[in-house]
């Protein structure tokens, strides 16, 4: 599928707080926790619990959410298809929403089982 400047725009205004509870929900009917959650979470962005759940209190947009982060300097490795999307496919004029894909394919691996060590990619040497 490709990227639209009007699909970057939908997902820029989306809440972070909106899709959160949805994001735990599927998580604990797939046995993994919040902590592991917020453990990607602060791999990708460098948001400890404290500031996630003040992001979440806010309801900051995921345009502000991503503005604020940090994003981890391997997360170009993120790589592979998400809700249609080939991440590493998507143009530089839609950072957003790449960044967006990094958080829902890291959050996907969660969900399906995949071992923490492989869900925080390492570099290899």
């Amino acid at each position: 599928m490709i990227v639209t400047a009007k699909k970057n725009d939908k997902i820029s205004k989306m809440t972070f707080a909106s899709v959160y509870p949805h994001y735990i929900n599927r998580l604990e009917k797939n046995g993994r926790t919040k902590k592991e959650f917020h453990q990607v979470i602060k791999w990708l962005t460098g948001f400890d619990e404290e500031k996630i759940q003040e992001l979440i209190d806010k309801k900051v947009t995921f345009e502000t959410f991503f503005q604020k982060a940090k994003l981890n300097p391997n997360a170009h490795l993120i790589k592979g298809v998400i809700c249609g999307y080939r991440i590493e496919e998507i143009p530089d004029e839609f950072e957003l929403y790449r960044k967006c894909r990094y958080l829902d394919k890291l959050y996907d691996e969660l969900a399906k089982g995949r071992k923490m060590e492989k869900i925080l990619r390492v570099k290899k040497k």
